[in-house]
């Protein structure tokens, strides 16, 4: 235990380190790459950001580029497409977060469970997009937890019961 680590330079430099070493042993044309490199904006060649979105049942596709704040959603309007004003809310928040409202036109398509779900995979598209087109909001979206696919869905129905874990009423007589 004498050679213990007790700050966070210190585990820093074990790990700059150990993968150093690493990449030694494996092949001597690989290079080592730091945790704090920027990383580099990914755009097609019209200038926009792609990502997939998922949530529940619900794939989301989003297409991200410069504009005045028009969404789009599967050919329609958000606010046609999407009725309740809860799933505006949840679908503008990757842009309230990262104080970008109104800067970015959005386009994507959903397809797969309800209007719900469909929100949330928008919202999932439209945060890992706007990662893609400016990655210095990177770290303010995962600090709200956008970036993090939500893998709740419903359980299934077992055999037996009436629904995923209601047993049938139990009669004493």
């Amino acid at each position: 235990m004498a050679d213990a680590k007790e700050t966070i330079t210190d585990l820093k430099d074990l790990k700059v380190a150990k993968t150093a070493t690493s990449t030694e042993a494996t092949s001597d044309k690989a290079t080592v790459v730091a945790d704090d490199a920027p990383r580099e904006p990914k755009k097609d060649a019209l200038g926009r950001a792609y990502a997939t979105g998922r949530r529940k049942a619900s794939i989301a596709r989003v297409w991200v580029k410069r504009g005045n704040g028009k969404i789009s959603v599967n050919g329609k309007d958000q606010r046609d497409y999407f009725g309740r004003e809860t799933n505006l809310l949840i679908i503008n928040q990757p842009f309230l977060i990262t104080s970008r409202l109104n800067q970015f036109d959005i386009v994507c398509t959903v397809k797969g469970g309800g209007l719900t779900g469909q929100a949330g995979a928008v919202r999932h598209g439209i945060s890992r997009a706007l990662e893609n087109y400016e990655p210095e909001l990177r770290p303010a979206m995962k600090d709200a937890g956008l970036l993090t696919r939500d893998s709740r869905v419903v359980e299934r129905k077992k055999t037996g019961k009436r629904k995923a874990r209601r047993s049938k009423q139990f009669s004493k007589r």
